[in-house]
C-alpha cells in the first residue's frame, strides 16, 4: 500500500523492538517496515542467524532505511534488554509462571503510560519457528498475546510486530478511532432540491408506465421517496442524479443526447420557465 509522505518528519519514539535469533533477513526487513509504518525506529537483534547487516533485509524494508541503519546487534538477550525499565514478551501459547498477561490494546496503553513517564521499554519477539523459550519469557515483566484463532495461532514476526506497532501508535492518538485523513464533510441538500428530484423522477416514471396498476401508485411513490430520502444526498449529488434522470427521460437511441432539443425536454422547460423556453432551446441548454 503506497502513501509515504517524504516531507513529514520521521517519528522516533516508543518501545524498542527486540528480535531474538531471527532467521531470515527478509523477515527482519519486513519488521523494519512495520515499525516505520507506525512510528517505531529502535530495532535490536539478538544473534541474527544469517548475520548483520543484511542486504535482503534492506531490500524488503520498503525504504525504512533509518530502522535498518540504526539496528543494533547483541550476543544475548540479557544484554539486549539491560537498559530497559519494562519489557513485554510476545507469545501465542500459554506459559507456566506468574506473569500478568495482556492483549495488545492494554499492553500498548501500558507501554504508552511508561513511555510518557520517561521509562525505557521494549517488546520481545521470538524465533520464526519456535518463538521465545520459557527462560527468555522469564526475563520479561509481562506477557502480551493476540486474540487469534486457536486452531491457527501462529504469526510470523513481521505480523506480530505490525499488530503491536499499530496498537502503540493508536494509543497515542487523541481518539483511538482517529485516522490519518478523513472524507469530506457532508451537508445534506435543501429539501426543495430533493423534492425537485422526486417530481422529476416521478414524472419520468409516469411517462413510461412504471406505476402499474394505477391504484398502487401512491404506495409506489412512497417507496421511491423513502429510498431517495435515506442517503442524505448533497446538492452536488442531486445534480448528478437529475442529470441521469434527464438523460433517461428526455433522450433515447433514436434521439440521443446532442442530437437536438427533445419535445419532452421542451415541455418540461416551458413548465418551469414559461417565458424562457425558446431562449433555452436556442442556447441548447439541457
Amino acid at each position: 500500500m503506497a502513501g509515504t509522505d517524504r516531507d513529514r518528519k520521521l517519528i522516533a519514539e516508543g518501545p524498542a523492538i527486540i528480535l531474538v535469533e531471527p532467521q531470515l533477513g527478509e523477515n527482519i526487513g519486513m519488521v523494519a517496515r512495520a515499525m516505520a509504518n507506525f512510528g517505531l525506529s529502535e530495532l535490536r537483534l539478538v544473534k541474527p542467524r544469517d548475520g548483520w547487516p543484511s542486504d535482503k533485509a534492506r531490500s524488503v524494508a520498503s525504504k525504512a532505511d533509518h530502522v535498518i541503519d540504526g539496528a543494533t546487534v547483541f550476543e544475548d538477550l540479557p544484554s539486549a534488554i539491560a537498559d530497559l525499565n519494562y519489557v513485554f514478551a510476545t507469545t501465542a501459547r500459554e506459559r507456566d509462571g506468574f506473569k500478568p498477561v495482556r492483549g495488545p490494546v492494554d499492553a500498548a496503553r501500558e507501554l504508552r503510560t511508561r513511555f510518557t513517564a520517561g521509562e525505557q521499554t521494549g517488546i520481545l519477539f521470538g524465533r520464526e519457528k519456535y518463538g521465545l523459550f520459557n527462560e527468555e519469557v522469564g526475563l520479561a515483566d509481562e506477557i502480551v498475546t493476540f486474540p487469534v484463532n486457536p486452531a491457527f495461532a501462529s504469526l510470523n514476526i513481521a505480523q506480530a510486530t505490525l499488530l503491536m506497532s499499530y496498537e502503540w501508535m493508536k494509543s497515542g492518538l487523541e481518539r483511538e478511532t482517529d485516522t490519518a485523513f478523513s472524507g469530506p464533510e457532508i451537508t445534506p441538500a435543501p429539501k426543495e432540491q430533493l423534492h425537485g428530484l422526486f417530481a422529476h423522477l416521478e414524472a419520468a416514471l409516469d411517462t413510461r408506465g412504471y406505476f402499474r396498476p394505477l391504484a398502487k401508485k401512491p404506495r409506489m411513490v412512497d417507496a421511491v421517496r423513502a429510498v431517495l430520502t435515506r442517503p442524505g444526498f448533497t446538492l452536488a449529488e442531486l445534480k448528478v442524479l437529475r442529470g441521469v434522470v434527464s438523460s433517461l427521460d428526455y433522450f433515447s437511441p433514436k434521439e440521443p443526447r446532442g442530437a437536438g432539443y427533445p419535445a419532452r425536454k421542451e415541455e418540461a422547460d416551458r413548465a418551469i420557465h414559461p417565458e424562457g423556453s425558446s431562449a433555452l432551446r436556442e442556447t441548447g441548454d439541457e
